[in-house]
């Protein structure tokens, strides 16, 4: 928490940046965290913990398996605290002592919050796993048997059912050509055509 007259603000200042912009910045996000970050700077206010609660999800067809390899990007101790919430467990995503258990897990939050449709017709979602990497988790997915991509429809609710200001930045790769997309809480469903 802020303290004003402490050193609160410089502590919270460097955890915020390190656990928010600089990991996020350094990539294609960069204008969803710098406007925020400089007028909350200009206005010489203190940087909130956490500006924004975001996730990203990335599908990339490939076409020579057949395939969409999935990728979810959550932040760790938000995934923490809705699979801790929404499954009544208790839950450690960093150093799990029961791997399999937190797979479980995960995989039924995932799954439950993802779906897509190619060409028109729904395909199903097979978990991979997930590793923590830093301060996010990766949950990976595949869909066998997609041959090709002309049109995917994606509805992605992960983490909305924690926060009502959640942002969901969607990523698709079909021959190399990418796409993104932004969905802000409460929508939840995008499509993109190749």
């Amino acid at each position: 928490n802020y303290r004003a007259g402490g050193n609160g603000f410089k502590i919270i200042q460097t955890f915020v940046i390190q656990k928010i912009i600089v990991p996020m910045a350094s990539r294609v996000y960069k204008w969803l965290f710098l406007p925020l970050l400089t007028a909350t700077l200009l206005s010489g206010r203190p940087l909130p913990v956490h500006p924004f609660h975001v996730s990203v999800t990335e599908i990339n067809h490939n076409a020579t398996d057949k395939t969409l390899e999935i990728s979810c990007k959550i932040f760790t101790d938000d995934f923490e605290k809705v699979l801790t919430k929404d499954y009544n467990a208790r839950v450690d995503l960093i150093n799990p002592p029961d791997k399999s258990k937190m797979d479980s897990l995960v995989k039924k939050y995932v799954l439950s919050n993802l779906a897509i449709r190619v060409n028109g017709n729904p395909v199903t979602l097979l978990y991979v796993g997930f590793e923590h990497e830093s301060e996010a988790v990766y949950a990976y997915v595949e869909a066998d048997n997609v041959p090709s991509v002309s049109r995917i429809d994606i509805s992605n609710s992960l983490m909305y059912d924690q926060f009502d200001d959640q942002i969901s930045i969607i990523h698709m790769i079909v021959n190399g050509n990418r796409k993104s997309t932004r969905l802000n809480y409460p929508d939840k469903q995008t499509s993109f055509s190749y």
